[in-house]
């Protein structure tokens, strides 16, 4: 069994109750007064038959060549890395489009988003879509979700209508000078291992499907000074990177624990782990900080990893891969049939010892970062605020700017920092990028009657403190 870094668990007496709970009331006990996580073998290890729980952790804009399992040579990550060196470990993953609400509705419904209609952070799913952890509830797990961002939550989302529990505890102001926009990874812990510690205490026999997503390493990036040593900062030259990198150790602390708590529950041998992001972070590159304006690399890319120690042995996936291939794999490993209509790829044979998957062509989108309060139709309809479609086979990637036709075609594996466009400049797109743009622009379209919520002020400026409105 793998064994990861857990410091002792401070206790929080603030309220952990989520704001949505429909099987569960969590309370701030068990782990949040035991003053340390292995303290809950406390209750009996979860005995649930030979089907597998599943445990997803994402983590918000982070980066793959921050971490080591990458070959990152600060040691910002080393439960992580501990982790994913474990199991399947993707060399080349991407996120569907570098936004978090329609990255992670993408990941929880295996749809991309011109399918599912929330395109832009606060615009909503479409209702009464089925859903991984829904699939998975009808054949008898107990499904919760904890996040800690307030661009995930349900009136913005509607991803709680797909959780049995989903937890949304933002009580506490990080940086942006806004009350109730965020939660801290160790808010968030708690609330996962207390959700996790009531759930077996009710029906041990049932398996889970736990997601768990953290804020950090969001911008505006806080410097925890803890880690300055260790990752070899000096602190009277501190740079926005050097911040960036402190936040990962922060949160690879947190899932640390994490890991800790959900191993002293459940058998390794039946528990599925998936680790990855929603997106990743552009630290500078093309003059642009932060993710979500454009299809380049270092907001694209993303880091994966499954693990289920008993049937995947360790090993590195050069193939790309997508977190929309997340749901037809998990469904397949954990034994339940996988509908027909879902885009991505399955992985459960190579994880079961298989060779896998050809390479194929994928599409990405970017639309703008909001909505802007509801006031403009042209502001809500979501065939309006698409940006940019890209297309990935192999090492070659083409992205276009839609409303200027501005084309670019890159080889990732000749340029890495796509700093040399091989498209002349009257040359056009290719026929697969342009199927791509139609049929992302079609599906946008047949969205573009479902009328958006009208944001409230507050609301407004959380997504304006958050970098998603200028």
């Amino acid at each position: 069994m793998i064994e990861y870094n857990t410091p002792p668990k401070s206790v929080n007496p603030g309220d952990s109750t989520p704001v949505k709970d429909l099987k569960n009331n969590l309370t701030s006990g068990f782990l949040g007064l035991a003053g340390a996580c292995a303290t809950v073998v406390a209750a009996p290890v979860w005995a649930s038959d030979d089907r597998p729980s599943i445990l997803v952790i994402t983590v918000d804009a982070l980066r793959a060549d921050r971490l080591g399992c990458y070959g990152y040579d600060r040691e910002t990550s080393p439960n992580i890395d501990r982790l994913v060196n474990n199991g399947l470990l993707f060399e080349r993953s991407w996120t569907p489009e570098p936004l978090t609400g329609p990255a992670m509705c993408s990941m929880v419904t295996g749809l991309p988003p011109h399918r599912h209609a929330a395109s832009r952070n606060g615009l909503r799913m479409k209702s009464g879509l089925d859903s991984m952890p829904k699939i998975l509830a009808r054949h008898g797990w107990r499904t919760g979700a904890f996040v800690g961002t307030w661009t995930l939550k349900n009136n913005l989302t509607l991803l709680g209508e797909h959780f049995e529990t989903y937890g949304e505890r933002l009580k506490r102001r990080r940086w942006f000078g806004i009350l109730n926009s965020e939660a801290t990874c160790e808010d968030v812990t708690d609330d996962a291992l207390d959700w996790l510690e009531n759930s077996r205490r009710d029906s041990p026999e049932e398996p889970f499907f736990l997601w768990v997503h953290y804020i950090e390493p969001h911008a505006p990036y806080r410097f925890h000074e803890k880690y300055s040593e260790r990752l070899g900062i000096n602190d009277d030259k501190l740079r926005r990177t050097d911040r960036y990198d402190t936040e990962i150790a922060a949160v690879d602390e947190s899932i640390g624990r994490l890991l800790a708590g959900v191993r002293e529950s459940v058998h390794a041998a039946n528990l599925i782990i998936v680790f990855t992001a929603d997106h990743g972070e552009s630290l500078g590159e093309h003059d642009y900080w932060g993710h979500g304006r454009y299809l380049y690399e270092p907001s694209l890319r993303i880091p994966l990893g499954i693990t289920w120690e008993s049937e995947i042995r360790p090993r590195k996936i050069a193939t790309q891969a997508n977190l929309l291939d997340l749901a037809p794999t998990l469904l397949d490993l954990a034994g339940v049939e996988v509908p027909e209509d879902l885009p991505g790829k399955n992985w459960a044979p190579t994880a079961r010892g298989g060779v896998p998957v050809p390479e194929s062509l994928r599409c990405f989108q970017a639309h703008k970062g909001a909505v802007h309060g509801g006031t403009h139709d042209s502001d809500t309809k979501r065939s309006k605020g698409l940006l940019w479609v890209g297309v990935i086979e192999g090492d070659d990637k083409e992205v276009l700017q839609v409303n200027r036709q501005y084309y670019q075609l890159f080889n990732l594996a000749d340029d890495p920092g796509e700093l040399e466009n091989l498209a002349p400049g009257d040359s056009s797109a290719s026929d697969e990028l342009l199927a791509c743009l139609a049929e992302v622009a079609e599906g946008l379209g047949s969205f573009d009657r479902l009328a958006a919520e009208k944001l409230d002020d507050e609301t407004v400026e959380q997504l304006r403190a958050l970098g998603y409105l200028e």
